[in-house]
């Protein structure tokens, strides 16, 4: 049984919390209808997801959860494995009675999607994969993950400011408003060092999931900035290139953090290919 949890942050909701495994996992949950899980990308945490709890909530039940090592949750232990995560997610998706939910993961989060569905096919309803990786070693020059992952190395050690001052470049583009650069900073300022260290000793950073894109048998959405320079143009085309009938939207003027940027015009996209997956099934 879900404990609620009377502290609140970001998008006026309530954090309630959930024990899976031995693991206090917080989340967040808003509105009625089929279910919508929101996993957030690696460095962050489930309160990036505040325009997407509030604005989609009128047709969804909107869940985002802090997974294990970021925000509100637990750290997991030692040697947490990819498979650990999604096998973490699959009962925390059950566990809330989140029947065949629309599965929506950003950046890191679509790589964990993807390992649900490696592990656990039959839960996904549908996919949407917003500024997404075949894991970094799936979509990456070698040179590259080498590079993303030593400077990961570095950063743990960096105190809260500057930690989201080295991830800011990288996620939001220079048109960014004042406002979304100071919400993202915060979310940032709260990383956990032990949380991410995790993840990077757990795999995820040569994680590939290459072979599961083609297998992929639910309605799935490929989300991505045209500025992303994390999951550039050439990542998002061979996603969807090995992804049977998946869709490819590229929303103009943006980064790697389209749900913040531009809320409305990823939210409509959201709402766009949910709604047609309700119609042909």
């Amino acid at each position: 049984m879900a404990q609620f949890s009377g502290s609140s942050h970001g998008a006026g909701l309530p954090v309630e919390h959930i024990d899976i495994r031995g693991l206090n996992i917080a989340y967040r949950r808003a509105g009625e209808g089929a279910p919508l899980v929101l996993l957030h990308g690696g460095p962050t945490n489930g309160r990036e997801w505040r325009n997407q709890l509030e604005g989609l909530s009128d047709a969804f039940t909107v869940v985002a959860w802090d997974m294990p090592g970021t925000g509100g949750s637990d750290d997991p232990p030692d040697h947490f494995a990819p498979r650990d995560y999604a096998d973490c997610l699959a009962e925390f998706i059950g566990r809330l009675g989140l029947r065949h939910p629309h599965v929506l993961g950003l950046s890191f989060g679509s790589g964990l999607a993807l390992e649900l569905y490696r592990w656990h096919p039959e839960i996904p309803r549908s996919l949407v994969l917003a500024s997404a990786y075949a894991g970094w070693a799936g979509s990456l020059p070698p040179e590259a993950v080498a590079q993303r992952k030593a400077a990961m190395a570095r950063m743990i050690d960096l105190p809260p400011d500057a930690w989201a001052h080295e991830w800011l470049p990288t996620l939001l583009t220079q048109a960014a408003s004042a406002d979304v650069v100071d919400e993202l900073s915060a979310v940032l300022a709260e990383f956990h060092p032990a949380g991410q260290r995790a993840l990077l000793e757990s795999g995820w950073t040569e994680h590939d999931v290459r072979d599961v894109l083609p297998h992929i048998k639910v309605p799935t959405l490929l989300l991505y900035g045209d500025r992303d320079v994390r999951s550039p143009a050439a990542v998002a085309e061979a996603m969807h290139a090995q992804i049977p009938g998946s869709q490819l939207v590229f929303m103009p003027g943006v980064g790697h953090m389209g749900h913040l940027e531009m809320p409305d015009r990823f939210n409509a996209e959201v709402r766009r290919f949910l709604g047609s997956v309700r119609a042909s099934t």
